[in-house]
């Protein structure tokens, strides 16, 4: 007679889940900042409001890592794809002028295999280190037959709280602001289905392949985690007047910019003092792509846009450049009647 089937016969291994909580316990506690409330292990995680807020607003985003995982997989990496997590949701909600306060995860994974989340869930730890949130919970699910073993696919949501009337962007974002670039680490969790097919399969480079203008192995730097900027926002915003924040993901600096630029005007934007990362040079020479293209898949080398008054621009811009950010003037804001979409962005230097 055959033996009667069990949660792990199915596919589950409970037991591996608990095990996992144990091991990440302490790299939650590591990140816990004094509004959290609650530990990992609960049904769901508390946390107070900072003290001495007058009208606190919530802030909340939900972002992924995309395609960049299938470079995770392939290396067999996954120590960094965690900070990228943290990173794509803390800097939308920065956008808003909002402290970070905590970060949830969602891991789904065929089998879970402990080592490997661990070192996910170390990379998402660092990232809420850096942000200065608290990793207050998450959850870790095993789908057999949906994921294939040893793959896994993560989600993030973050939370954060900012006063009503501090809330960005300002309605006062005017013509002759100074717009100030700070640096990308390289492509950060943007167009890598783009840079996968032209590095990978039309150029044939392999990942552990030492590229000489890349100065490292191409892994190296496909890898390389996404900037969190929450540090130099909020030294920014202590140093003057930010009016708007952008974060430049998806759709680059034409397709991002525009989201925080009132009707009728756009934004000037020269590049020539950008130091960007050779990765895309590489990308757009492998892959034979145009540059608007590049410019619209990619971040080109600036990650985040402050928007501040041209008599401040310096006093931030060093107060953001104290917090190891490099800081490029790019531009400035001016009026753009009648126009729409990318059209408001006005690329020079490319």
């Amino acid at each position: 007679m055959a033996s009667g089937l069990d949660y792990r016969a199915a596919g589950v291994d409970i037991d591996a889940g608990e095990a996992l909580v144990e091991r990440i316990k302490p790299l939650a506690a590591a990140t816990r900042i004094p509004e959290a409330i609650t530990d990992l292990g609960g049904f769901a995680a508390l946390c107070e409001l900072p003290s001495g807020m007058r009208a606190p607003v919530m802030v909340s985003g939900t972002d992924g890592v995309g395609t960049k995982l299938l470079v995770a997989h392939a290396a067999n990496r996954h120590d960094t794809v965690g900070i990228d997590l943290v990173a794509m949701c803390v800097n939308d909600i920065i956008t808003t002028g909002a402290r970070p306060l905590f970060f949830l995860d969602y891991m789904a994974t065929g089998t879970l295999d402990v080592d490997q989340a661990s070192q996910v869930i170390a990379g998402i730890a660092e990232g809420c280190k850096q942000a200065g949130c608290a990793l207050l919970g998450g959850e870790t699910a095993e789908h057999p037959g949906e994921h294939a073993t040893g793959r896994y696919d993560l989600a993030g949501f973050a939370v954060g709280v900012v006063e009503r009337d501090a809330i960005l962007p300002r309605k006062d974002v005017a013509v002759g602001d100074v717009l100030l670039g700070l640096r990308s680490s390289g492509l950060h969790s943007n167009g890598y289905s783009l840079a996968r097919k032209a590095l990978l399969e039309r150029r044939g480079l392999a990942l552990d392949e030492r590229v000489e203008s890349l100065g490292e192995p191409l892994v190296e730097t496909l890898l390389r985690p996404t900037r969190i900027y929450a540090r130099a926002l909020s030294a920014a915003l202590a140093a003057g007047q930010v009016k708007a924040a952008c974060h430049v993901t998806g759709g680059g600096l034409p397709g991002n910019l525009p989201r925080v630029l009132p009707d009728e005007t756009g934004a000037a934007v020269d590049m020539t003092g950008v130091e960007r990362h050779p990765i895309f040079d590489l990308v757009q020479e492998a892959g034979e792509v145009e540059t608007a293209e590049m410019y619209r898949a990619f971040n080109m080398g600036v990650g985040l846009v402050l928007i501040v008054p041209a008599v401040e621009a310096n006093q931030i811009a060093r107060a953001v450049s104290d917090t190891g950010e490099q800081v490029t003037r790019l531009g400035e804001v001016i009026p753009a009647p009648h126009t729409q979409g990318d059209a408001r962005v006005q690329l020079y230097g490319t």
